[in-house]
């Protein structure tokens, strides 16, 4: 009787403690993605400015949701200083882009792209202020 206990915990337990890697959760993916395209837009857009401090929220909510769904501070802090995924996240962000017609040395598209952004309240266009 105790063996089957001991068995059904640890069966119940095992999934909540399997994690996909860090760098594959859609929904850290997905915000990370949105920050790394604003970027893009705030830094090719002369009429659009990033909103430091609400990405500094976002990115603190995204920090405590990681947390939250068990991932180490250590997993965390790494993934989001790393060099490798910060360049994974702007090749993604510029293909992006590039898609809604904007690429680099087109500052029109990038301001369009934004604008239409902000007009839709997306995550991108909340953590934009358009200078118009």
């Amino acid at each position: 009787m105790l063996r089957t206990v001991i068995i059904a915990l640890t069966l119940t337990a095992t999934p909540a403690l399997a994690l996909v890697p860090i760098n594959e959760e859609p929904v850290i993916r997905e915000k990370l993605l949105q920050g790394f395209i604003g970027d893009a837009i705030a830094d090719n857009c002369p009429t659009i400015d990033a909103r430091n401090l609400r990405a500094l929220g976002e990115l603190n909510a995204l920090r405590d949701y990681a947390l939250k769904q068990g991932y180490e501070a250590k997993v965390v802090r790494e993934f989001v200083t790393s060099d490798t995924e910060k360049a994974k996240f702007k090749a993604e962000a510029a293909e992006w882009l590039k898609a809604k017609g904007a690429e680099r040395g087109n500052a029109e598209a990038y301001c369009a792209v934004g604008e239409e952004e902000i007009a839709k309240e997306s995550l991108v266009g909340y953590l934009l202020r358009s200078k118009k």
